[in-house]
């Protein structure tokens, strides 16, 4: 643990523990971790986004690294119900049929968290155990139920490398956020999908 961790570490008080604001509070948490990353942080910052006093988030978490593996956690509530993924017939139809706003501001919004932790993804295994979970593992699982199902058609080779497909899209978004600073919309993934995902998965380069 850090120098600010340390200083961010208070002792638990006594009183029973009111867990009525922890989603507020968490979500509050994500804002500003997206906003400063996570060395820029502090508990200060998080209450008055959450309109919460100080005395709150130490009864519930004793330290800015706890409340933030919390924080991070709770996003795996958003993944994706891989028992309603689209089925069009096609491996293109399904990828095409994922992208829809909401998902695009949730992957978004998930992108710019992961930016914040980097520094601390470096130093704690717990982190980096829980930013997987909750931001690599959810889309990478929904994709591998529709590379899967492109197999089953005989659409792809089965000895395709599923879990190298699953993972371009992803990573191509987190470089457009993270290093080059531009949005992910849906032009973008939809290019990604017919100029790479496509001829990598071994069937011709589509013309979106």
């Amino acid at each position: 643990m850090t120098q600010t961790d340390l200083d961010e570490t208070k002792p638990k008080l006594g009183r029973k523990r009111d867990h009525t604001r922890d989603s507020e509070i968490l979500d509050s948490t994500l804002e500003v971790l997206a906003e400063t990353g996570y060395d820029g942080m502090t508990i200060d910052m998080v209450a008055a986004r959450a309109k919460a006093g100080k005395a709150t988030l130490y009864r519930r978490w004793s330290s800015k690294a706890e409340l933030v593996l919390d924080a991070v956690a709770c996003l795996k509530a958003s993944e994706v119900d891989l028992d309603a993924l689209p089925d069009t017939g096609t491996l293109r139809g399904d990828l095409i049929a994922m992208i829809k706003a909401p998902t695009i501001r949730d992957a978004d919004r998930k992108l710019k968290v992961m930016a914040g932790i980097v520094s601390m993804i470096a130093r704690s295994p717990e982190m980096a155990a829980a930013a997987h979970a909750a931001l690599v593992e959810p889309r990478a699982s929904a994709n591998r139920v529709i590379f899967r199902r492109a197999i089953e058609r005989g659409e792809i080779d089965a000895d395709c490398d599923v879990e190298r497909l699953c993972m371009i899209g992803p990573a191509m978004a987190a470089y457009r956020v993270l290093m080059l600073g531009r949005p992910v919309d849906r032009e973008f993934l939809i290019g990604n999908i017919d100029g790479v995902i496509l001829p990598a998965a071994g069937l011709p380069r589509a013309s979106s």
